[in-house]
């Protein structure tokens, strides 16, 4: 344990542990507990910017309100305002359902002050983040030398990995021609890959999907003949789609990728938890293949925001790509060691990879397969209901734990009513979704919390209506 700091009195009302802060902190450590302890936690819901105003006010002011009032202002006012992800009825977008051991450490990363970008200064961080990249690498079949590093999310992870992409393929450019700058995959992409490419600057070229809503290597390979292949500096599949959990033919993909020496990025922000359940690692075949691949621990390997694993085949590739080079990092990119900085955008970064090591070191992986296939269990029931209501409609059968349903006879307008009214009642939050022009219901359960009784409260909730 390190001795206790000793502040100048100039600095003193800001920083050093005195009688005050000792007090705020037994105060937050309270209200950590207290949280935790919620079983169930509330759901709340937002409020407008003037019920905001109106009983928060002016909240920075020049001499402060102190720790104690700002803690009860946040706990009374500001929290209930905000939706409880972690709740088990909380079924939009993708839900983030840390552990409690992940939601502890979380509090140790922030009191320990570590730079989780070099090995230099974060040698032990970047040691246990490491062997959580390798336990995730493992699962993918990528081979012993991959590695990467833990960026904030998906939208971050797919951009890194598309940068690399590019810089290896220009590297590789030995023609008179353009360099390639085109990127394919599928409509159902996340929308974070067409962001990278504005980003970039680069070109996203549409692929068909199949029948069951996949890209396939068959229809990749007519987009790449039918453009040039040597435009394409990658190749994006997913494993496990945002809005219906999709995970495209990757073993087809892969295939094509390397006919035509392209790199393969998968994106696995949400479904890449999956290759962790045996009951569905099936679906995954090819990934091994992957040049790159990412995955988000916050989405169903429950760590807390914010945390995505990215992954290299050839992690030199991406330090070539991503090493910012400037006189005072000489010490630490000339250096041998793993510095998590080189292999992603940006160069400050927390050791946020931690919460989610520390729960996994805490639980073991048998645990995290067993919540996994958990959500499954609960998934395959809905979809159960979903079939023997009249009066509901499943559109596909879900892959992972996304499933999608119509409400036979509502409107876009009744839907909508139906999701305010079961926020406003803190019963559940299901948002809508679309697909072709139609407005549908859509669960994404990875909230091992989540039970039968859940899912059939809330269909009997559609019965009705709106």
């Amino acid at each position: 344990m390190r001795r206790h700091r000793r502040w100048p009195p100039r600095l003193a009302a800001v920083h050093g542990f005195d009688e005050t802060t000792e007090e705020l902190g037994q105060a937050i450590l309270k209200y950590a507990e207290e949280r935790l302890r919620l079983d169930p936690v509330p759901l709340d819901g937002p409020r407008t910017k003037e019920q905001l105003d109106a009983v928060a006010g002016e909240t920075i002011t020049p001499d402060g309100m102190g720790g104690l009032p700002a803690l009860r202002l946040f706990e009374e006012d500001l929290a209930p305002a905000c939706i409880s992800t972690d709740h088990p009825r909380y079924l939009s977008f993708i839900p983030c359902a840390p552990t409690e051991a992940a939601t502890l450490f979380d509090l140790v990363v922030g009191a320990s002050s570590i730079y989780g970008g070099s090995w230099l200064e974060g040698a032990g961080a970047v040691h246990a983040e490491n062997q959580a990249l390798r336990w995730i690498a493992d699962l993918a079949g990528l081979p012993p030398q991959a590695g990467g590093v833990f960026v904030p999310g998906g939208t971050v992870g797919n951009l890194s990995a598309l940068v690399a992409a590019r810089a290896t393929a220009r590297a590789r450019h030995t023609g008179e021609g353009p360099r390639p700058n085109k990127v394919a995959g599928t409509v159902s992409a996340h929308s974070s890959i067409k962001s990278a490419c504005d980003v970039m600057d680069a070109d996203l070229v549409g692929v068909q999907v199949d029948e069951r809503q996949r890209l396939t290597g068959d229809n990749l390979r007519r987009v790449l003949e039918a453009e040039g292949p040597e435009q394409f500096f990658a190749v994006v599949a997913t494993c496990g789609t945002t809005n219906f959990g999709i995970v495209d033919d990757l073993a087809s993909v892969a295939e094509v990728c390397r006919e035509f020496g392209i790199w393969f990025h998968v994106d696995g922000a949400y479904g890449g938890a999956g290759l962790a359940a045996p009951s569905v690692r099936h679906l995954y075949a090819g990934i091994e293949h992957a040049d790159s691949f990412i995955v988000d621990p916050h989405k169903w390997l429950f760590a807390p925001f914010d945390c995505c694993a990215l992954l290299y085949r050839e992690p030199a590739l991406a330090r070539a790509a991503h090493t910012q080079k400037a006189s005072y990092l000489d010490v630490l990119t000339e250096a041998p060691e793993w510095n998590p900085t080189d292999y992603a955008v940006g160069l400050t970064r927390r050791a946020r990879g931690l919460p989610f090591w520390f729960s996994l070191a805490a639980h073991g992986t048998r645990a995290y397969s067993a919540a996994i296939e958990r959500t499954l269990e609960v998934t395959r029931f809905a979809e159960a209901e979903i079939e023997r209501r009249d009066y509901l409609e499943a559109l596909r059968e879900p892959d992972l734990s996304v499933i999608v349903f119509r409400r036979l006879g509502w409107t876009p307008a009744d839907y909508h009513a139906w999701s305010d009214r079961v926020l406003a009642e803190e019963f559940a939050f299901v948002v809508p979704t679309s697909h072709e022009g139609e407005t549908v219901a859509r669960f994404a359960i990875v909230n091992p919390n989540t039970t039968e009784d859940d899912i059939a409260a809330i269909l009997d909730s559609m019965a009705g209506p709106a």
